[in-house]
């Protein structure tokens, strides 16, 4: 059973590099109180990961055995979605980093925090969703499977790839905030990614 494809972990790294809510939060603690603040926040914020991957397993694992057309339906709604947020990100105009200096809280709150800012936000159980199932392998018992296995990998290569912007984010938010023309490019190319990919989803449901 092969289920993490290069396709998935390339896809995934774009995605994770877009700054958002996760990514301001981290660089944010860790300009405010240091680099260990930031992986902490990272951490967090994959250990919020895992309660979307539960949630996608249980859900989306009990429809894929259960009935192949409604599958399809929630496929080709995610498909849409997938395909309006890349939309949305290659017509964005003056990206922003608004990072924000953040209260003093123990490491433990910091993790909680990051954690819950995760688990709380609608947008990331859509993209859950949306984007898990295109790599997983239909009719083959295993599914639920698959969709953990996905999900873990996932809120892994978060961590790896958050982990280190929170420990330079000191130096990368203010680079970055002085040279808008790089989120610009990392908002047009996730842009490009996110359409295809519901392009590609979309095409598979009339096949």
């Amino acid at each position: 059973m092969e289920v993490i494809s290069l396709l998935f972990i390339l896809t995934s790294i774009i995605i994770i590099l877009t700054p958002g809510q996760d990514m301001i939060l981290v660089m944010s603690q860790s300009i405010s109180h240091g680099k260990k603040a930031g992986i902490i926040t990272a951490l967090g914020v994959s250990g919020g990961l895992l309660g979307h991957t539960l949630l996608a397993t249980v859900g989306l694992g009990s429809l894929l055995m259960a009935s192949d057309w409604l599958f399809d339906v929630i496929k080709f709604i995610g498909a849409t979605y997938l395909i309006y947020i890349g939309y949305q990100l290659l017509v964005s105009k003056s990206p922003k980093l608004a990072i924000k200096t953040l209260p003093k809280v123990s490491y433990k709150k910091m993790f909680i925090q990051g954690a819950i800012t995760n688990i709380m936000n609608p947008k990331i159980t859509i993209f859950y969703f949306s984007y898990l199932p295109q790599f997983v392998t239909l009719n083959t018992g295993t599914e639920s499977l698959q969709l953990f296995i996905l999900g873990i990998t996932f809120a892994i290569l978060t961590f790896f790839i958050k982990a280190p912007i929170g420990f330079i984010s000191g130096t990368l938010s203010f680079w970055i905030q002085a040279r808008p023309i790089v989120l610009k490019y990392i908002n047009k190319t996730s842009g490009v990614i996110l359409i295809g990919l519901g392009l590609k989803l979309a095409m598979e449901q009339k096949a």
